[in-house]
């Protein structure tokens, strides 16, 4: 009994390491890139054509060279781990900037 704790603790510290590992856009594997949610070969495609024009230096940089990489698709892929230059993306879509709408009249 003792043996059958302690591989269902082994196993299940395996699987969170494997989950909380993070993946740099840059040096992922066509493998690697296929096996994310939400990737498919035309995607993993693209995104590796563009890479090897020059690295990723950011997300904006990603969805802006990456047809069909928009903020939605790279929110959810930072969700999963993913990351450029080490930093995850930052859906500017929830932090919206105030826009300026004049002085104040009374």
């Amino acid at each position: 009994m003792l043996k059958k704790i302690m591989a269902l603790l082994w196993a299940v510290g395996w699987l969170g390491l494997a989950l909380a590992q993070t993946l740099e856009l840059n040096k992922a594997s066509e493998m690697e890139l296929d096996g994310l949610k939400g990737v498919g070969p035309v995607l993993t495609r693209e995104i590796m054509s563009q890479r090897q024009k020059a690295p990723f230096k950011d997300w904006d940089d990603v969805t802006s060279r990456v047809k069909g990489m928009g903020p939605q698709k790279a929110s959810s892929l930072s969700a999963q781990g993913v990351r450029v230059q080490g930093q995850g993306f930052a859906d500017k879509a929830s932090n919206p900037i105030p826009s300026s709408t004049g002085p104040v009249k009374k």
